[in-house]
């Protein structure tokens, strides 16, 4: 029996070119590796890169996950050089970061004025963005993850600037990219094509994927960079996947290194959750990936700053580690 509530007609949508589209964003944006950065400093910067690098040489997991934020800073290039080198074998973003991706790829530029386009309804309606809602029919009939399969299409593509695209490289190196979408959340979803069965089916394949990565996180690293929701919040399910799984075969993932990368002070002691009186009790990095997850035996650390200077100083840290 279909739902008793009327639904929202898509076939009435006026969507228009992104030609006609005003990007906030362009191409000048994104860093080469060799440009100036602003400076960041922390004496733990060096501690989570020899982690990383001493993972590299295990096979331990040396995961990313990221708030589309981080590709709006521009760092691409540096995430790709990491990838490139071996030091990341997994990045994790949310349905926003294939979008920017997509865009930046294809036309050298992202990111629409909220509170311009919003005024007459147009905000997120774009022809050739919506065009990633066929391909993702696509990749869901071929049975293929979300991120694996735009980073295929996206390598395989015309595009000009795909040499930016973070899933491409990824894919080229073999180097899973998932993407953990919500419903609604994405402008994909305003468009008359978006085809929600396609959408979840290929997205909880990319979480089965990520769970798996979380088998292998014991020595390993797990990093976050802008993500208040998804990262804490589908870390810790597939987390306790991994670790229900690892019990009954008398393995143990506990002994490992997560660090969080974001902008908002956290008071106190990072390794201490605050009060539920606190209004900072409810950023979940710092519970979830911080504190609760690395209790019995992991190492967490924090970095507050903007992603233009702390993902540059990353792999700084990390080259020089090396």
């Amino acid at each position: 029996m279909p739902s008793r509530y009327p639904r929202f007609d898509r076939s009435r949508l006026a969507v228009l070119p992104l030609s006609e589209r005003t990007n906030d964003l362009q191409l000048g944006r994104w860093l080469a590796l060799d440009d100036p950065v602003p400076p960041f400093e922390h004496p733990d910067l060096a501690a989570v890169a020899a982690r990383l690098c001493a993972a590299a040489g295990t096979g331990a997991s040396r995961v990313l996950m990221l708030g589309a934020h981080l590709l709006r800073a521009g760092v691409n290039r540096h995430i790709i050089d990491l990838i490139d080198r071996g030091v990341l074998d997994h990045i994790a973003m949310n349905g926003a970061g294939i979008i920017h991706d997509y865009e930046l790829a294809r036309i050298g530029a992202t990111t629409e004025s909220v509170a311009r386009y919003i005024r007459n309804g147009q905000f997120g309606l774009w022809r050739e963005t919506g065009e990633l809602n066929d391909w993702i029919k696509a990749i869901d009939g071929e049975e293929l993850g979300l991120g694996e399969g735009i980073g295929k299409l996206i390598l395989e593509s015309d595009f000009p600037h795909r040499d930016l695209s973070v899933l491409a490289a990824a894919y080229r190196r073999g180097v899973p990219v998932t993407s953990h979408v919500s419903i609604g959340y994405d402008i994909l979803h305003e468009h008359p094509n978006c085809d929600g069965a396609a959408l979840g089916a290929a997205s909880y394949r990319d979480f089965l994927i990520f769970a798996a990565a979380m088998e292998r996180l014991e020595k390993g690293v797990l990093l976050s960079f802008g993500s208040a929701i998804m990262a804490p919040e589908v870390y810790l399910k597939a987390l306790a996947m991994a670790r229900n799984v690892a019990l009954q075969q008398g393995r143990e993932i506990r002994h490992f290194t997560t660090a969080v990368f974001d902008m908002v002070p956290i008071r106190g002691d990072i390794h201490r959750e605050l009060d539920k009186t606190d209004p900072g009790y409810y950023f979940r990095p710092h519970k979830t990936i911080l504190v609760r997850t690395v209790a019995d035996g992991g190492e967490s650390f924090y970095f507050c700053g903007d992603h233009r200077a702390t993902f540059p100083a990353l792999r700084k840290a990390v080259l020089e580690a090396r």
